[in-house]
């Protein structure tokens, strides 16, 4: 082979070579630029789940509170039912039999002690309650009776153990009610509440029906921003709307509505110039009080128990049409030894923090309030 052949056939290995290298470079590269996108791409996808995630936890950073008694002091979103207080009254007088006290001392076992609240300020027909050794025929007993008197399931039974153990004693109630306005209010368009935007309101407007007026009684106006409403169902309940009360606790407040009703002399009765705006409410919480758990007591026979857990929910709906009110308390208790007129128009706008009770007709104590600051948490 000549020398210039042998040149040519070096040169051309050399170039194919060359080819080949800068293709496998090229592919690298390009490999790289793909993992390097899918990079991002997860990167963004694994932020924007955290994002939802910490969206999630501020959400339940400030849930509503439930407060055990009226007498308790409250924070912002509070609200209270009675039913957990039923189950206190029959743990205090029929099985332990004397105040129950711990050690130390809690102020709010100290009024719940109180039994301000009990079954004479709700309707027999309102509310269902059973006690017992935590047998399965109890839970049975239970189903039954809430199925039968509400058409009703539990969402509390399931989270006792029913296991008919003789050491340990369960009470339960169930309150539930339902109410109608005679004639419905009119639906308004959204709007703020307080620092909140786009919430939902019912009420009356310059065009309303004048019926809609005769199912409102004025308790007393002194301001926009200080007043007190009740809203008259064909049920005879009673939704209290109150606005700029004094008081830490339901019972300051609601004693605050009655002193300011008391000593107030305007008309009652909505003119055709006043305006009604209230916002929809609907709202489902369900608390277990560890306060009160694993602390023991002594019964009036020198027995020791303590609560082993407690639980209460409440369910609240209340719009243009009426409302509905559904609360379950539970109660596993464990014994350590044997179980024995106006010249302007006047606004009733509830567009920030309000408070509001549910009472039956005649009645001394509500069975249901609320302090509503955050509507977000009270709007599905």
């Amino acid at each position: 082979m000549s020398k210039k052949k042998t040149v040519f056939y070096v040169i051309a290995i050399i170039v194919v070579i060359l080819i080949v290298l800068l293709g496998l470079l090229y592919g690298l590269n390009l490999i790289g630029n793909q993992n390097s996108v899918k990079g991002e791409q997860k990167g963004e996808y694994q932020q924007s789940n955290i994002n939802n995630e910490n969206r999630q936890k501020d959400n339940n950073q400030n849930p509503i509170n439930i407060a055990l008694t009226m007498d308790d002091e409250i924070a912002r979103d509070t609200a209270w039912c009675g039913t957990f207080q039923l189950i206190w009254n029959d743990l205090k007088n029929d099985v332990v039999k004397q105040d129950i006290v711990f050690n130390p001392q809690l102020k709010v076992v100290e009024n719940l002690n109180k039994g301000s609240f009990n079954t004479t300020q709700i309707s027999d027909s309102s509310y269902y309650k059973a006690q017992g050794i935590p047998t399965q025929e109890l839970k049975k007993q239970i189903e039954n009776g809430i199925k039968e008197k509400f058409n009703e399931t539990s969402d509390i039974l399931d989270d006792f153990v029913f296991d008919g153990n003789p050491d340990r004693y369960f009470l339960y109630a169930m309150l539930k009610k339902e109410f109608e306005f005679e004639n419905e209010f009119d639906e308004l368009d959204n709007g703020k509440f307080g620092e909140y935007d786009d919430v939902e309101y019912f009420g009356i407007n310059s065009n309303s029906n004048e019926l809609l007026r005769n199912q409102v009684q004025v308790l007393y106006y002194n301001s926009k921003e200080d007043f007190a409403i009740k809203l008259l169902t064909k049920q005879n309940d009673e939704v209290i709307i109150a606005r700029e009360n004094e008081g830490n606790t339901f019972n300051e407040i609601y004693n605050d509505v009655k002193n300011k009703q008391a000593n107030y002399q305007g008309s009652a009765e909505l003119s055709e110039a006043d305006k009604l705006r209230i916002p929809k409410i609907n709202f489902d919480i369900k608390k277990e009080f560890e306060e009160l758990e694993n602390k023991e007591f002594e019964t009036a026979e020198g027995e020791v128990m303590f609560i082993e857990k407690a639980l209460q929910t409440i369910e609240f709906e209340l719009d243009e049409k009426g409302g509905r009110i559904e609360s379950e308390a539970g109660m596993m208790v464990n014994k350590m030894a044997i179980l024995p007129e106006e010249s302007e128009p006047r606004e009733f706008i509830v567009d920030d923090t309000f408070t509001i009770f549910l009472q039956e007709e005649g009645k001394e104590m509500p069975y249901f309030c609320a302090n509503i600051d955050d509507i977000t948490k009270f709007q599905d």
